[in-house]
C-alpha cells in the first residue's frame, strides 16, 4: 500500500507519518493486515509534477493540509478549499479513485461558537467538495470533523490552548486563562492515529453530527474518532500545576489508563526545557548508608531505594497495615522476617523466615503486616542495593513503624531508626 499525505509538516501529519513508517518499517506489528510499503509527504512547496506522480500512484490519501491562522481570513476559504479542490483536480487528471481521507473540525458544523467561523466555512466547502467528488467519482470519502487536537509536537501559542498552557507551565512563562469554566472537547494525536489506521484497514468509524454532537451511525457519511475528552481550561491548568510539582513533591498525580490526565502529561513532557528532564533527589544519609525517596503516588504507595553498607543490617520493625516488597538489585543479602507475638500452640516465638537474595537474580520478597523484618547486607566489601515498594507513602504523623527484632534475643539498639527502612 503506498500512501500519500498532504500537510506532512504540520502537527497532524509528522504524527502520522511517522507512525506509518513504523508499520511500514515492521516496528509497529498491531496492524499486521496493513502493508504500508511507500509514503510521500506534500505541500504547498512540493512541485506540481510530483503532485501528479504521487498521486497516480498512491492507494490512500490522507487531506491534511490547510490553514488556521491565516493573516487575512480571506485566505481560509482561498486556501483551504483550494487545496481540497487542487487534490481532486489532481487525482482526476491522473484518473485514481483511491480512498480519500480529508482533515475537517468541528468547527465546520457552524453550530454554537462556532457559528461565525471562518474557517469553519472553510471547512465546511472543503466536506462539499469530497462529497461531491466521492459522488461523480466513485472514490470512498473519509471525512473527520476534529475537535481540538492535543499531543506532542503541536505548536504553543498557535491553534491549541493545550498546546500553549503545556509550554508556559514548562517553561515558566506567563499565561493567561480567560475563563476557567471554558470547557473544550479534545482529541489526543495517539487515538487520532490509530482510528486513521481503522480508516486504512476499511474499519473507519461512521457518523452524523446534531449541532456538534456525534450521532453515531454505521451508514453516516461523516466519520469520527470514538475516543475524546472534555475539559475546562481550570481543570487543564490544574493538572499541569501537578505535573510541574512532582520533582520537588515526588508525587505522581493519578494517571489511570486512557484517562485524559495520563495523555496530558505525557504531552507536557515533551515542552520541558534540557535544564529540567533531570532532577535531583533528596538521600537520608548516615554511616549505615542511605534511603533515598523516588515516587509517591496517591493511590499506588511509594518507591525507594536503599543503600546498606557492608555488614550493616536495616529495618528491625514491623508494621500494622503497611506492607513492602523488596528487591536487591546489586549486591548480596540477607531478608529475615518473622511474625511478632507468640505462637498459643507451642508458647513460643514464631520462627525466622530467611531470603538470601542477589542483585544477580533479583526477586520480590513480600514484608507482611505484623511480621518484623530486616535485611543484612552480608558482603564484607560492597553495598547492598535493594529497591523498596511500600503500599502507602510514609506519614511521619502515622508512621506504623515499630520496633521489633528479627531475632527476640537481640538487644534494643541505643538508636533505632524511625519511619522508613
Amino acid at each position: 500500500m503506498r500512501i500519500l499525505v498532504t500537510g506532512s509538516n504540520g502537527f497532524i501529519g509528522r504524527n502520522l507519518v511517522w507512525n506509518l513508517r513504523e508499520i511500514r518499517d515492521g516496528k509497529n506489528q498491531t496492524r499486521p493486515s496493513l502493508n504500508i510499503t511507500e509514503i510521500n509527504g506534500v505541500s504547498s512547496e512540493t512541485p506540481v509534477e510530483k503532485w501528479e506522480e504521487y498521486c497516480s500512484n498512491c492507494d490512500f490519501v490522507f487531506h491534511l493540509a490547510g490553514v488556521n491562522r491565516p493573516k487575512n481570513t480571506s485566505d481560509f476559504m482561498k486556501v483551504n478549499c483550494g487545496a481540497a479542490q487542487f487534490l481532486i483536480d489532481t487525482l482526476k487528471k491522473v484518473g485514481n479513485t483511491c480512498p480519500v481521507m480529508f482533515a475537517s473540525s468541528t468547527q465546520a458544523t457552524l453550530a454554537g461558537r462556532f457559528a461565525g467561523s471562518e474557517y469553519g466555512r472553510s471547512k465546511l466547502s472543503g466536506e462539499e467538495l469530497f462529497f461531491k467528488y466521492e459522488r461523480e467519482s466513485g472514490s470512498k470519502a473519509y471525512v473527520y470533523r476534529f475537535p481540538n487536537v492535543f499531543g506532542k509536537w503541536c505548536k504553543p501559542n498557535y491553534n491549541s490552548a493545550v498546546a500553549t498552557f503545556c509550554n508556559a507551565v514548562a517553561n515558566d512563562l506567563e499565561y493567561t486563562v480567560n475563563d476557567r469554566n471554558t470547557e473544550l472537547e479534545l482529541l489526543y494525536i495517539d487515538d487520532l492515529i490509530e482510528e486513521m489506521f481503522d480508516a486504512l484497514e476499511g474499519h473507519e468509524h461512521r457518523c452524523e453530527f446534531d449541532g456538534l454532537n456525534v450521532i453515531p451511525d454505521e451508514n453516516g457519511r461523516f466519520c469520527y474518532v470514538p475516543t475524546t475528552h472534555k475539559a475546562s481550561l481550570g481543570e487543564i491548568v490544574d493538572l499541569l500545576k501537578g505535573f510541574k510539582a512532582m520533582p520537588e513533591t515526588l508525587v505522581m498525580p493519578d494517571i489511570p489508563n486512557c484517562s485524559f490526565a495520563k495523555k496530558l502529561y505525557s504531552t507536557y513532557l515533551t515542552y520541558l526545557p534540557a535544564d529540567k528532564m533531570s532532577y535531583p533527589f533528596r538521600s537520608n544519609v548516615d554511616n549505615r548508608g542511605s534511603f533515598t525517596e523516588l515516587i509517591r503516588t496517591h493511590s499506588g504507595g511509594q518507591i525507594s531505594i536503599n543503600v546498606a553498607k557492608p555488614g550493616i543490617v536495616r529495618g528491625e520493625h514491623w508494621h500494622n497495615s503497611k506492607w513492602e516488597i523488596f528487591i536487591v538489585v546489586s549486591g548480596h543479602g540477607l531478608i529475615r522476617q518473622r511474625r511478632i507475638g507468640i505462637d498459643p500452640e507451642t508458647n513460643e516465638g514464631y520462627p525466622v523466615t530467611e531470603f538470601e537474595v542477589t542483585g544477580e537474580q533479583p526477586r520480590a520478597v513480600q514484608m507482611l503486616p505484623g511480621f518484623t523484618h530486616s535485611i543484612l547486607n552480608l558482603s564484607k566489601t560492597e553495598d547492598l542495593v535493594t529497591v523498596m515498594w511500600a503500599n502507602e507513602p510514609f506519614d511521619p504523623n502515622h508512621p506504623d513503624t515499630y520496633y521489633e527484632p528479627v531475632s527476640p534475643e537481640l538487644k534494643k539498639p541505643q538508636n533505632p531508626e524511625k519511619g522508613n527502612i
